[in-house]
Formats: structure tokens, sequence, C-alpha cells
């Protein structure tokens, strides 16, 4: 055999039954009839006997699976790399000694022990010492979107005078490639300054490029590695929002607020492609946008706009790259004004549309939290009829199909289950009003690749209208009680109120928006107004990669339960630290038992107990009723809080005068920008390492944003080219 050739792989075993009945079914009728006369104690033993040949079975075919790096479990891959010298990255010993939660440990294997690491392993050593080879390294190490820049090209020199006689041709003695002065008249070229992708020379920088305290690189040595840690995240048809209809103003983001536009990043065309503002998800400046509109505008690529409901969007010819901060720009007739860096559009006289318009465009945000087009893990479920909403299906509004779905359960034609699936990323105004009957499990959801928006407007002057969830009063068990399930929604305009004896609400990848909307600035339109009202009601709040206002209990306290709630992987924003995020009429205890796990509240807890608090960042203050029962651990707790028993809390293990010092810093606490609820680089190591593995503390904790760092970091230490000095600059 050629040694070329790769070896014939042996057929996998079968993959397990999971029908404890598979043995049972192989035995003659007779005996399976007979057995069955006797009370069925012979398939008993045969469900045992499967169950454990089943086990076996998974375990012969997860140890052929391991010997390929493409198929081998997480924590299988440093060894497979240790056969070809994998040095494994900072931090995988967390992963084979520290408890973590459900998914954790497959998790963070995978941040410090990546698949593509450790696949990549030999053909990196073979390209040692070139720059592309370092973009890579951040794909594989951190799976982040990087360009590499040998920064002596940019350090200014004094061009020798000799040069120019030397050579048969213009400049071929000459260091044209290196940096040069700044050209006043080139807005693009000014407009990229600073940036990976400049040209103009600077001044020498004696400080290193990988320097832990003062950050420098422009030296004849340095080498800088330019990081993208946000992602792009699209939106399909969105509505834009109308700031002023006289004169035609207009935002991309439908709740009204400035958004930044981000490119769509296209894949490296080689291996041996050092990537361009293409490839990376870059903010869309004016000036990029100005000189290559065709590269960026247009289906399919970074934006497009569209109006009254036409499918050919609006020509390249008729759009203009303006400025639009203060909306002083006034497009002519037939043009169309966009602002990128501001998500702004304005239409002249003759372009103005008469139907509306919609968009496609790319914001920023830094993980799959709340509503978005991103994918979410969904569990199937066969037993629910389900009832599609949008352009071309059979419903036109949620609450036809959900009365389609309520006429079909009460006569008896579908199950208890029913499944609401809106198809497109189109806006809903409309009052939602869920009466649920007994043993009801209703999910509302958006479809894969959509992101739908719920406005809840003022439908009436003499009552709320929020969207209201409720169940009919009366005796029944606590296994009857109906649950709802809200999935991939944005709601804004006003909040969710539940009332009555509701078994669970849950709410999974949603934003209700902190505050009901926003301003043009990302301010809170109403920010005392809470997201979530659990009024007199039985119900269990569940909350997993969401982001919400307010919490408010109203009850009755004597006689009834507290409530449980339960929050994971996501922001409880109350719009300011001294507001309250969880509470009770007037500023009392809500009647309430919380489970915290990677959250951060930004407000004051006012709660009658917490059961378990963990990997949370508490903005505000808290106060809890019951300090007996609960713990808190590996969190943060402003001073001055009322807690349960602490384990391992900041900053409670920080020295005498160390108290400032350690205390979380955001990039910012805006909803609707692009860096909200992200902790930011210069927050003391004791937030951003604080969790129980290592990770930051905080909603953004299965990021695993330090041990991506640390990898990437170890890996630049062990493929820089020789004498070279090299560090990581974010970008974002």
């Amino acid at each position: 055999m050629s040694p070329d050739t790769p070896p014939t792989m042996p057929a996998p075993a079968p993959a397990s039954t999971g029908d404890p009945d598979a043995l049972a079914a192989l035995l003659p009728r007779w005996h399976r009839l007979r057995d069955a006369e006797e009370g069925e104690p012979l398939r008993a033993l045969l469900a045992v006997i499967t169950e454990q040949l089943d086990r076996i079975r998974d375990g012969v075919q997860q140890g052929y699976d391991d010997l390929f790096v493409e198929t081998a479990a997480p924590w299988v891959l440093p060894y497979l790399g240790d056969l070809v010298g994998y040095r494994t990255l900072p931090g995988y010993e967390r992963v084979l000694t520290t408890g973590l939660h459900d998914g954790g440990r497959a998790a963070l294997a995978e941040a410090v022990a990546p698949r593509r690491d450790v696949a990549g392993t030999v053909a990196s050593r073979r390209r040692k010492g070139t720059l592309h080879l370092l973009e890579e390294l951040s794909e594989q190490a951190a799976d982040w979107p990087a360009r590499a820049v040998e920064l002596s090209r940019q350090v200014a020199h004094t061009q020798p005078v000799k040069l120019y006689g030397s050579g048969s041709g213009s400049g071929s003695g000459t260091r044209a490639g290196r940096g040069r002065l700044a050209d006043l008249r080139d807005g693009a070229e000014l407009a990229v300054q600073g940036g990976p992708f400049g040209a103009t020379a600077r001044t020498v920088d004696v400080r290193r490029a990988d320097s832990r305290h003062r950050q420098g690189g422009l030296t004849p040595a340095g080498v800088a590695l330019f990081v993208w840690r946000l992602k792009a995240h699209s939106l399909t048809r969105s509505p834009a929002y109308c700031i002023d209809r006289a004169r035609h103003l207009y935002t991309f983001s439908i709740l009204g607020n400035d958004t930044p536009l981000v490119t769509k990043a296209l894949p490296e065309p080689s291996p041996a492609h050092i990537a361009a503002v293409d490839n990376v998800p870059a903010f869309v400046t004016r000036h990029l946008l100005h000189d290559r509109l065709l590269d960026y505008y247009g289906p399919g690529k970074s934006l497009v706009i569209r109006r009254d409901g036409e499918d050919q969007p609006v020509p390249p010819a008729d759009i203009v790259v303006a400025d639009l901060s203060d909306w002083r720009y006034r497009p002519r007739r037939g043009q169309v004004a966009v602002d990128p860096e501001l998500g702004r559009i304005a239409f002249g006289s003759r372009t103005a549309p008469r139907q509306g318009v919609w968009a496609d465009y790319h914001y920023a945000s830094a993980a799959d939290t709340g509503g978005g087009e991103y994918v979410r893990d969904r569990e199937p479920r066969p037993d629910a009829e389900v009832y599609r909403v949008g352009p071309g299906q059979s419903y036109r509004r949620i609450m036809d199909a959900y009365r389609a779905w309520q006429h079909d359960r009460r006569a008896d034609r579908t199950g208890p289950a029913g499944i609401i699936e809106i198809t497109h990323s189109g806006a809903y105004q409309e009052q939602l009003d869920f009466d649920l009957d007994p043993g009801d499990r209703l999910e509302v959801r958006a479809a894969e690749g959509t992101r739908p928006v719920i406005r809840l407007l003022d439908w009436y002057s003499n009552r709320p209208d929020a969207l209201n969830i409720r169940a009919a009063s009366g005796d029944c068990a606590s296994h009857e009680r109906p649950g709802i399930v809200l999935d991939g929604l944005l709601v804004a305009g006003r909040g969710i109120n539940v009332t009555g004896p509701v078994g669970s609400v849950a709410l999974r990848h949603c934003t209700l928006v902190p505050g009901w909307s926003l301003e043009p600035q990302c301010d809170p339109h109403a920010p005392e107004e809470p997201s979530v009202v659990l009024e007199r009601t039985t119900a269990c709040l569940r909350v997993e990669h969401s982001v919400l206002g307010t919490i408010e209990v109203i009850g009755d306290e004597v006689s009834e339960d507290p409530l449980a709630i339960h929050i994971r992987d996501s922001v409880l924003d109350a719009t300011a630290d001294d507001r309250q995020a969880l509470s009770g009429p007037d500023c009392r205890h809500a009647h309430a038992v919380l489970h915290l796990h990677r959250a951060t509240v930004i407000g004051e807890i006012h709660t009658h107990a917490i059961d378990i608090a963990e990997n949370t960042v508490f903005i505000g203050r808290l106060h809890v009723a019951r300090r007996g029962t609960g713990c808190l651990r590996y969190c943060y707790v402003p001073a001055g809080s009322r807690t349960p028993r602490r384990h391992r809390c900041r900053p409670d293990l920080t020295g005498p005068g160390q108290a400032d010092r350690v205390r979380p810093l955001f990039t910012s606490t805006r909803y609707g920008t692009p860096g909200y609820g992200l902790l930011a680089d210069r927050c003391a190591e004791e937030i951003r390492r604080g969790a129980d593995d290592g990770a930051e503390l905080g909603a953004f904790h299965d990021l695993y944003r330090p041990q991506r760092e640390d990898g990437l970091r170890a890996r630049l230490t062990e493929y820089t080219p020789a004498g070279a000095d090299a560090g990581i600059f974010f970008v974002t």
C-alpha cells in the first residue's frame, strides 16, 4: 500500500437502539405470550440486559470515534495531540478537576483544547514564522477572526537620498512598501488609521507589543495580531423604524436606536491570504461604504434596503453615503442617504416610501443571547401540532393561530401541546392575550433563521396593553397547570403580565427590551417599568439566554408559597444600579425564591430568598429576607448587601483598601450597544477570572474569553517568527 493511501477504516458498530424491548422482540412469540400471562418478568429482565448492552455498544462506538481527531470526545483531544507533540493550552487541568454545570465541561474543553488547534498542529509547524499562520492560530485556538500586521512597516523612517539614483526604474531601491505620511485628501485612508488596515507611518514606540502593563508595538521587531471578538449577527427583511414621517427619516433598528452596521465576513480565498476588511466582522465606516458601495450593498451582502414591499432593493445608483448624526443632511430628489456608522436612512422626496421600509443588515454582538436569527438548540416535540404564522402561511396574525389551536384543542382534534411558529423577521403589532386551560402546553417561537418582533402598542386607553398570560382559576392539581414557552422573540413597547394558576413560563433566547423601548442614544424610554409582572400566580419563571428588564412579583405572602424564578446565562437589567431589578410592589421584597446561574444583574434585588447564585455579577445591592437558606458562590456582591452565606465571593476575598479596584467594569450597560453586558478588558482580574472554572463572571461566562486569550498568547509565543515581538490588539 502506498504511504499516501489512507487506511481502510472498519465499519462502525451499530448505534444504540434505545428500545428496552429490543431483545424481547427476538424471542419466539410463544415465549412472549407465556411471559405475558405470568406478569412479564422475562421482559423486565431482558430490558435490564438490553440497557447494559446498549452501554457497551455505545462505549465501543465512542472508543472507535476517539481514534480520530474529527470525532473524538473533547477530553481525548489533548491525548491525540500528544502523539504529535501538541502542547496543551493553559487551563486544561480545570477540565479534569472542576465540577461544571451541564455542558460546561465540554465547552471549557473546546475553549482550551479546540479541535481545530489539535488537528492543525503538524501543518502549523511547517508554516511557522508566517503572518497568515498567526491569523489561522487565532481561529484555531480562540475562534476569533484576526489580521496579522508587521508593525515595522508602519514605523516612520528617513528615506536615504542615494537610493533614488540607484537602479534602473523608479523606486527600484526605495522602500515604497513601507509606511508613508498621511494624505489629507484620502479620506478612506484616514478613516482606518490606528487600526490593522492603515498604512500611514508613525513614530517608533519603544514599548513591547506583548507588554502586560502598557502595550506598545511600533518597533522594528513588532508584530501585531488584531482580533475581533464581537460577532456579526444578521437580520433579514427586518422592518425599519420611522423617526419622522414628514421628512422620511428611518433607522435600521426597529427600536429606533442608533445601530452601527457590521460587514458580513467572507471566507478567505486561500490559506496564504492575509485577512482584509472583507474577511472580518468590522464596523462599516462612511468612507468605506462610499468607496466600495457595490462590495457591501446588495442582496446577500452586508446591507440592503427595500421599500414598499418590493423584492428588488433600492438601486445602488440611488444610494448616497452621508453623515446623518443630526439629520441635517437632506438627500436630493431620487436619493436615499445611508449612514452606516449610526444605522440611519433618509429618503428624498421622489423616493419616499409609501408602504414601509425593510432592511437586511448585520449588527455586532458578543454571543447568541436574546432574540436573534442565530441557530438555537431545541428539543423535538413530535406530540405538538404546529401552526405557522407569516407571509405565505395559513395565518397572518399570532392571535389567529392561537385561536385555531384553542378551537382544535377544545374539539379534541389535537393534544394539549401546541406550537405557534413565526416564519419571518417581521413586526407584529397586535394585542396578545393567551388564556390557557388546565394541561395546556403552548410554545410561541421564531422559526430557525428568523427574529420576529412583537410590538405591544397603546391599543386601549383605559387599561394596560401588556402581553397577558392567564390561566382559568379553579381547583386543579399542580401537574395539570398549563405552561407556556416564548422562544426567539423580541418584545417591545410593553412587558408580560402573568396571572392565575399557571404552571411555568419559560423565556428562551428572548429579549424583553429593558425600559420597554429605546431612545436614539439607546437610553430606555420607560426605565422604571417592569418587563415581567407575576401577579397572583403560581407560575415558575424560567429565563435562559435572554435579556429582560425588571421583574415585579405581586402575591399573597401569607397563604401562598413563594414563586420560583430561575435565571441562566441571561441579563436582568433594571437600566440603573439603584433601580429594582426584582422586587414587590412599593419596593418591598418579592415573594419569590431566586436561582441564578451565570447571570448579570443590573439593579437591586429585593427578594424573599436566594436558593443558589453562582458565577453571577450583582451591580446593585441585594436584600434577602431569609438569610438562613441558600448560598452565593463565586459571585460579585456590592458592599452593604444582605445575603445568605457566601463562598469565595468578591470583594470578600479582597485585601484592605482593594474593594474599589475589585469591582465590575463594563464595556456598556445600555441595551442596543455592541458591547452590552460585556466586562471591560480593564476590569480587575478577580472579576474577569472569578468564576469557579476561571472564566469571567456574568451572563457571558460561557464565552470563556480569558481561556481563549491565554491560549492565543501561548500559541503566539510558540509560532512567532524568531526575534519578533508579537502582541494581541483587540479591535472589538
